[in-house]
């Protein structure tokens, strides 16, 4: 039979170590009933006919739910009952050789650990690949890791099907939100649960979600703004202005309008690492925004579960210093963010008194704003986006990024309603990094949209007011 993409979904790896005295048939029968589109039989203690014999009991499951039935490693097996294929390592039989022995008529898969392996299993004729193992895994010794990114390159780059394999389970399986996955292989995920038939349904649910989701998704993790300019409300209107789907986690309640702030009400750090728990095991981001968040305690949280649910693309806004240069957090929480937050984030976005602060510099002029985002990106190890303005230049920022620096030219706009471009600026960034943008763009796209949204002139309020979110809703992309 010829592969079809759907087969591939959830990918049933079979281990002889979960059998617990019951026979594998009956497993991979549960696996199937609760959503399994593919089997793979692996065995590597049994004897020949020991494992011919239990490859015809599960190949008879398969074909009774014409679902596929591939064995690993094994040509001569594959031949023997004519199976539907097989799947092999680098260090197995050669592709090539393999696909002389079985004919073109049997499906071939190729475990690929980087591009090098990936571009060559294509041209040698494998009909997918096996990328990873993405996260550690207990079933397979010799598992070489694969970061997320050289998945999402391979899915990029070579134009056969891609399954995920190593380690994935319930919660993680949802990293590969916005990876353009065709499936995945799980072993113990599946046959290592009490209840077989209800994880592989569970599992089935969350992966089709994935292959068939072409709405990015977005967090921001912020203050609330009562006004709607700043903060959470902010990052909520422009994420979904530049057509991301954008969900929230609130660190701290404020009471304020465009005159000034009235009240801050801090919400505690478990809440908030609770909030971050509901998102990430859900829905989970392609992009988080971070904004201002004041407490230690909630900035450990934050970082923790950054941590924990391997969030990417992570724009910081280091919301520190007020226009007229007061502080708004503490030393000790200024301190928990740069040695906990910031060494995860895939770009700073501070303006000069923020720079001025993390790098101990004086910013007066462009020069000084090269040497000050020079020394913050090398001590974070992070990009940074350096904003201009503050009487240095006409809102020209400053990106700077693994050694390279590259000036994002900006037109001053004579409106005084300013409320929240920090905020607008950093989310609409996160915005375009969810979807799929480079930094550089996503950085050019977020301030033409900024650019935009102050050129609107919208005028609400006594004070500085916000700008027009949504400007851009009446216009086609």
């Amino acid at each position: 039979m010829k592969l079809d993409k759907k087969d591939l979904l959830l990918y049933g790896v079979t281990d002889s170590h979960y059998l617990n005295g019951r026979k594998l048939c009956e497993l991979v029968e549960e696996a199937i009933l609760g959503g399994a589109t593919m089997i793979q039989i692996r065995e590597k203690e049994m004897s020949h006919e020991e494992f011919k014999q239990e490859a015809l009991e599960v190949q008879e499951v398969c074909q009774k739910y014409h679902v596929p039935l591939l064995i690993n490693d094994d040509v001569k097996l594959c031949k023997e009952i004519d199976a539907d294929g097989v799947h092999i390592g680098q260090d197995d039989l050669d592709l090539k050789e393999t696909r002389k022995l079985l004919g073109e008529d049997k499906i071939i898969g190729v475990s690929a650990h980087n591009m090098k392996e990936a571009k060559k299993a294509y041209e040698d004729g494998a009909d997918y690949l096996g990328v990873g193992a993405i996260f550690s895994t207990q079933t397979k010794n010799d598992a070489q890791d694969v970061s997320m990114n050289t998945l999402n390159e391979i899915c990029q780059k070579v134009d056969i099907p891609v399954v995920a394999i190593g380690g994935i389970n319930q919660v993680n399986v949802l990293e590969f939100m916005g990876i353009n996955l065709d499936g995945v292989a799980i072993v113990s995920s599946i046959f290592g649960s009490e209840d077989i038939q209800k994880a592989s349904s569970l599992l089935k649910d969350k992966i089709q979600r994935i292959v068939s989701n072409k709405m990015p998704t977005c967090l921001t993790i912020a203050g609330s703004d009562s006004s709607g300019g700043a903060g959470i409300q902010a990052d909520l209107k422009t994420m979904l202005a530049n057509r991301v789907y954008a969900m929230s986690v609130i660190a701290a309640l404020t009471a304020q309008n465009t005159t000034g702030v009235d009240a801050i009400y801090d919400v505690d750090a478990s809440f908030v690492a609770s909030q971050m728990d509901s998102v990430f095991t859900d829905i989970y981001p392609m992009a988080v925004k971070i904004g201002m968040v004041s407490q230690k305690e909630v900035i450990l949280a934050i970082s923790e579960k950054l941590k924990q649910y391997h969030a990417r693309n992570i724009v910081v806004d280091p919301v520190m210093v007020a226009t007229s240069g007061a502080k708004l957090i503490s030393d000790e929480a200024i301190d928990t963010l740069k040695e906990n937050l910031f060494p995860l984030a895939t770009v700073l976005t501070p303006n000069i008194p923020e720079a001025e602060v993390l790098s101990g510099l004086k910013i007066n002029n462009e020069k000084e704003m090269l040497e000050a985002a020079k020394y913050i990106g090398d001590h974070y190890h992070c990009a940074v986006l350096l904003k201009g303005g503050h009487q240095i230049n006409d809102a020209n920022d400053l990106l700077y990024k693994e050694e390279k620096y590259q000036w994002f030219k900006g037109k001053r706009i004579n409106n005084n309603n300013t409320h929240g471009t920090g905020c607008t600026l950093s989310s609409a960034i996160a915005s375009y990094l969810a979807r799929g943008e480079n930094l550089e763009n996503a950085v050019k796209k977020a301030k033409d949209y900024i650019s935009g949204a102050l050129a609107a002139m919208l005028d609400l309020g006594q004070g500085q007011g916000p700008m027009d979110h949504g400007y851009v809703l009446d216009k086609k992309d």
